[in-house]
């Protein structure tokens, strides 16, 4: 083996794990399928597809988009996996800042996916300490080849550069550190013993070199002299050289080794200079430490009010960096609407109205452009709407109805307890509290009166799906599920979420129905009432949370008679409406933001809606 041979075991980790042909690491089970991944505020969990392999967990789309390249991957070498301490089917996989928040469809399907990433975990890790310390092992050439203990040995080796270079740097770095007058000069003092110092050990130095040298061509000539001998001992020598002679005398051979006649230097008298030099500097330290102590004191103080400025500092950067995981975190599952949720009931409120203004404002710019589209669909004959219908929701159609035109005309004073919290104008809100079981259920009330068009006209825009996307502004999606009849249509759709509320669907019938008034001199009565139903096409998913409604429009139509023979124009009939709702959202929204968010959202949906439906039937036939 050769004095530099090594042995090389840097390959990385992988490359020494044992694989089968196909590539996959011995020991390690793969495993995907579909979980729910958390995406964010807006879309929520979203299904994808997860692949577990190699100690890398990935995700895809969908499976078949597996050939296209992951989304993202995490590696689970440094992996934490929590189990969520409510959700059964949930578990996060975090890697320092990086949080993946995964739902399995059910416990078990949770429970086969922790350990099979804790088995991966498990077999990497083993692997690893199995492996021992990789790196490279040099094997020393031998001793005797190494010439320790030879004149070699005694030579320089680079060290006194190193020094110089050093003693330099650390007294330039010094003398520009300390301050005062007297502590410079010692500092400059110290400089000039160094370099008398490096002068000394240099000529030190040389001396050894001469040294060696010296005993270096004694060794030489010696052997020389002995292989000369074997052949033909001569007589004489050179000069400088002694032999025996014939008579016994002894004649000078060597030449007598003198470092001071080799080098000229006189070792006793560097000595005792290198000992004053070196007495020096002690006393020049001394000195330097009698300043620092003398002003030990004021260093003292500006070290304190350093070490308080830099507390005030790193308490402001834990407050921020708190406020920034916080952040980084906020708008996770934990921080959703939920039973668990981190989210305070503050924060809650302050989320919703910040959500719903930003909508506003995004309504407020496409408001116009919903108004200029032209939107026609034709209006049934009146007397259509007068029929109970045939259909299996008839009945219930009917009771709903009943109980509108009984409960909900009623007024609003007396044992009702309805508890005016908006007056704008002609419109009114009332409202009475009711929880049940922590939810709210409070039924709301509202009067408007709106100059220019009928009830037909009203109800007709409030029931017709067509212009639905035109005023309601909080709806993301509907489509009808079945038509019962001409006028009874049973509608899906979901709402927008506003974060960190949950996602609402609905699944409602919708009727219109003319009610006959039994005096002459009365008003027909129009209405149009939403409630609940059940479907088969239409089943609750955990995507949304479903909540249930009982809501009716009730529409009068008063006219006041033209002047003279004119005939009558919108500016002669006024529309009385009469608005109801009462709605269990589910979820657990805090009481006070869903009574907060009603009082604010139901008079700007009553004025919105109405102002729609007289812009659209300005300038054309009244509706009556």
């Amino acid at each position: 083996m050769s004095d530099n041979q090594s042995w090389n075991s840097s390959g990385s980790e992988e490359d020494a794990e044992p694989r089968d042909e196909s590539g996959h690491l011995v020991g390690m089970v793969d495993l995907s399928g579909v979980l729910s991944k958390w995406t964010n505020y807006i879309h929520g969990w979203q299904d994808r597809w997860v692949v577990l392999k190699n100690n890398t967990l990935s995700y895809y789309k969908s499976q078949d988009e597996t050939e296209y390249g992951c989304r993202g991957s995490l590696c689970l070498s440094k992996a934490v996996i929590t189990p969520h301490e409510f959700d059964e089917c949930r578990l996060d996989i975090s890697v320092n800042d990086s949080v993946w928040y995964l739902r399995a469809q059910d416990p078990e399907h949770r429970h086969q996916w922790i350990d099979s990433v804790e088995l991966h975990r498990t077999i990497r890790e083993g692997r690893r300490e199995k492996g021992g310390i990789q790196g490279t092992i040099f094997i020393p050439p031998p001793l005797a080849d190494s010439g320790y203990g030879s004149e070699s040995s005694l030579r320089r080796h680079g060290s006194m550069l190193s020094l110089t270079s050093a003693t330099s740097g650390f007294s330039a770095t010094s003398t520009s550190s300390f301050k005062g007058h007297s502590l410079r000069e010692k500092l400059a003092e110290m400089e000039t013993f160094r370099d008398i110092l490096c002068r000394q050990v240099d000529t030190l130095q040389k001396y050894f070199d001469g040294c060696s040298d010296a005993v270096s061509r004694d060794e030489l000539q010696r052997d020389k002299i002995v292989e000369d001998d074997e052949d033909d001992f001569p007589n004489t020598r050179t000069d400088g050289e002694f032999l025996h002679n014939n008579h016994g005398s002894k004649e000078k051979l060597f030449q007598t080794v003198s470092p001071k006649g080799i080098n000229g230097i006189d070792f006793k008298g560097e000595a005792i200079t290198f000992k004053a030099t070196t007495a020096g500097i002690l006393a020049t330290l001394s000195h330097c430490i009698d300043l620092m102590v003398k002003r030990e004191d004021s260093w003292q103080k500006g070290v304190d009010k350093e070490m308080e400025k830099r507390r005030r500092i790193e308490d402001g950067y834990k407050s921020a960096l708190n406020e920034l995981k916080k952040k980084s975190h906020f708008g996770g599952p934990d921080y959703e609407e939920g039973p668990n949720s981190l989210i305070n009931e503050d924060e809650f409120f302050d989320a919703v109205e910040a959500a719903l203004d930003r909508q506003d404002k995004i309504e407020e710019q496409s408001h116009t452009e919903k108004i200029r589209i032209q939107r026609s669909s034709p209006v049934p004959p009146g007397d259509m709407y007068s029929s109970i219908g045939t259909h299996r929701f008839s009945n219930k159609v009917e009771e709903m109805v009943q109980n509108h035109m009984t409960y909900s005309l009623q007024d609003v004073g007396g044992d009702a307890n309805w508890q005016l919290v908006v007056e704008e104008g002609e419109m009114k809100v009332y409202r009475r509290e009711v929880e049940e079981n922590g939810i709210v259920l409070d039924p709301l009330k509202a009067t408007h009166s709106v100059k220019g068009v009928t009830g037909h006209e009203v109800c007709h825009y409030f029931w017709d799906t067509t212009y639905r996307n035109d005023w309601e502004t909080t709806i993301e999606n509907f489509n009808v599920v079945e038509t019962l009849s001409a006028n009874a249509t049973i509608v899906y759709q979901t709402h927008k979420r506003v974060w960190p509320a949950s996602q609402r669907d609905v699944l409602y019938l919708s009727a219109m129905r003319k009610l006959l008034a039994n005096n002459e001199n009365d008003p027909d009565t129009w209405l149009v009432c939403n409630f609940s139903v059940d479907h088969d096409d239409a089943q609750p998913s955990s995507r949304c949370v479903r909540a249930k409604i009982n809501i009716g429009m009730i529409c009068q139509t008063l006219v006041s008679p033209p002047e003279g023979d004119k005939e009558i124009s919108r500016d002669n009939i006024l529309c009385k409406i009469t608005y109801v709702a009462n709605v269990n959202p589910g979820g657990w929204a805090p009481a006070s933001v869903l009574r907060a968010v009603a009082k604010r959202e139901y008079p700007k949906f009553l004025k919105r809606f109405t102002s729609y439906v007289q812009e659209k039937t300005a300038g054309k036939p009244i509706l009556f």
